[in-house]
């Protein structure tokens, strides 16, 4: 078995799924999604993470999003458990943010991945996995 090499970085196509969809069969098939685009980024056999971690996901709608922002993270942080890290209360420092098409933001230090999200046709979900909780509070 391999040890995770972080950073990973992902991403989801489609619409997030919120916490508080009436049907639970939508929110289990939208982990199964998170979780196999999460594949990609991660060797196959690999063993799951004990380390503290941080994550980013940013969210680029289609439209403006329908709900709140909140609503769409425990599902994906779940959707990671025992696949990536053993429990997402592994997860030490969480950032979350969306960018709806009408407006505009520019970033720097762009990844390829985080480029690809950029690029492609919304609605998708870039998420980082950092074993470094403090990166970018320096």
């Amino acid at each position: 078995m391999i040890e995770i090499d972080f950073p990973i970085e992902f991403l989801v196509k489609g619409t997030p799924v919120s916490l508080q969809a009436k049907r639970a069969e939508a929110r289990e098939e939208w982990k199964e999604i998170v979780k196999a685009a999460s594949t990609t980024a991660i060797e196959t056999p690999h063993m799951v993470s004990d380390k503290i971690l941080a994550v980013t996901i940013y969210y680029f709608p289609e439209e403006a999003m329908q709900g709140d922002i909140d609503n769409i993270v425990k599902p994906i942080l779940d959707a990671l458990n025992r696949h990536i890290y053993f429990d997402d209360n592994q997860v030490e420092r969480l950032v979350v943010q969306k960018f709806e098409p009408d407006r505009v933001f520019e970033f720097q230090n762009v990844t390829q991945t985080l480029q690809d999200a950029l690029e492609g046709k919304p609605p998708v979900l870039y998420i980082k996995i950092s074993d470094n909780p403090h990166e970018e509070l320096r």
